[in-house]
């Protein structure tokens, strides 16, 4: 074909590019405008959100105001009914210190010799059992911490007679207000005292040798060189009846518990003390107690040292003396005096307590529950006691 030719079609060609590129530009204006309008709607969801964002905002700062200014007139409430009850507690107190006065507990001196006379003539005489019990500790079976409360020496103990599932805790050596839970369970849920009542005695008490007995609190009170056992009634918080021991010249009972003089513990025979005089002074003394008029029925001098000595608690008539180090270390039963001769001393098992923070202020056996409550350097610690037959041991 001649050039000719080609001239002729190249306006032809020209008419259906023109078209192609006119279509190509509405194709992009077109998805240029359709960008726009999503960059449009997107814009505005945005705006939307972010208003909806600022009230949401600001409805959840106006409801932590709200809650604040609850909170402060919640602990206003708190604070003014902490005022209530402490002068409710007062008022308790005072009330409970209204009591009718006390049987007088000067001791007649012809009555104490005669005491003195009699308890000493029946000392060391074969002691003649209340009841068949004849068991003893085998070991301890189970070891539990309650909790730490108050100070480093102190007592704490359950009716060791009754069925009362009341806690009484003696906090220190020296006090006279008794504190009172209703249950084991305030006792170790709370660590405050507001959960329990107080008794206040008429005489502070003094030692850690103090129990609680069918109804009655046997506590220990220092007058002068001599000291009184005072029976004091927890029904109607009076001095049902009182004692000057019959022992000249006491000495601390303990050698790691200087301030116990007298140690009175429960068993399945009845109220004992422990005691200790300059008579002989390097051993333990040991004495059955009537409940009802305080009257010493019988002592006994044992052989169990005091040096050492932390504690000690009876078992169906045997002395279980617990000893311990000035270092802490772990105690242990490493002397027992059986008044009724059934249990030789060889016979007896060693029961060692398993180690703690350091030496018990006091040990009170419960011959209900076959356990012992201990107070060790301000914890109160649960010892679960495994049982054996005397003629099994």
């Amino acid at each position: 074909m001649g050039p000719w030719c080609c001239l002729l079609l190249l306006p032809l060609l020209t008419v259906p590019l023109r078209a192609q590129q006119q279509q190509f530009m509405e194709y992009v204006e077109r998805r240029l405008t359709l960008l726009e309008e999503r960059i449009s709607q997107w814009h505005d969801q945005s705006s939307r959100y972010s208003t909806e964002l600022r009230d949401f905002k600001n409805q959840v700062l106006g409801m932590l105001e709200a809650a604040e200014k609850e909170r402060e007139a919640m602990r206003a409430e708190a604070e003014s009914a902490a005022v209530r009850v402490d002068r409710l507690e007062r008022e308790v107190d005072y009330l409970e210190t209204q009591n009718p006065a006390p049987p007088c507990v000067e001791v007649d001196e012809t009555l104490m010799d005669k005491q003195v006379a009699t308890a000493k003539q029946r000392k060391n005489e074969k002691y003649t059992k209340l009841t068949d019990c004849s068991d003893t500790i085998a070991s301890v079976r189970a070891m539990k911490i309650l909790k730490r409360f108050g100070s480093t020496s102190g007592l704490w103990t359950k009716d060791a007679a009754g069925n009362s599932e009341k806690i009484y805790v003696f906090d220190g050596t020296a006090n006279d207000t008794v504190y009172v839970f209703p249950r084991m369970r305030e006792f170790t849920l709370f660590s405050a005292t507001r959960k329990a009542a107080r008794i206040k005695l008429p005489y502070p008490w003094v030692g850690t040798g103090h129990l609680v007995y069918d109804g009655h609190l046997y506590y220990i009170r220092q007058q002068g060189l001599s000291f009184q056992v005072i029976k004091f009634n927890l029904a109607n918080k009076t001095v049902v009846d009182s004692s000057v021991f019959p022992a000249e010249q006491q000495i601390p009972v303990f050698g790691l518990s200087p301030s116990t003089y007298i140690e009175v513990a429960a068993d399945e025979e009845g109220l004992w003390a422990v005691y200790a005089t300059k008579e002989d002074e390097k051993n333990l003394c040991l004495a059955k107690l009537d409940p009802g008029s305080l009257d010493i029925e019988q002592m006994w001098d044992t052989p169990c040292p005091r040096e050492n000595a932390e504690g000690a608690f009876v078992v169906c008539g045997a002395l279980h003396v617990v000893y311990n180090t000035r270092l802490p270390s772990r105690s242990r039963v490493q002397c027992v005096f059986d008044v009724s001769g059934t249990l030789a001393p060889e016979d007896a098992s060693l029961v060692y307590f398993p180690k703690r923070y350091g030496s018990h202020s006091s040990m009170k056996y419960s011959p209900r529950e076959r356990q012992v409550y201990a107070w060790d350097d301000g914890y109160q610690v649960i010892y679960r006691m495994e049982m054996k037959k005397k003629m099994e041991v």
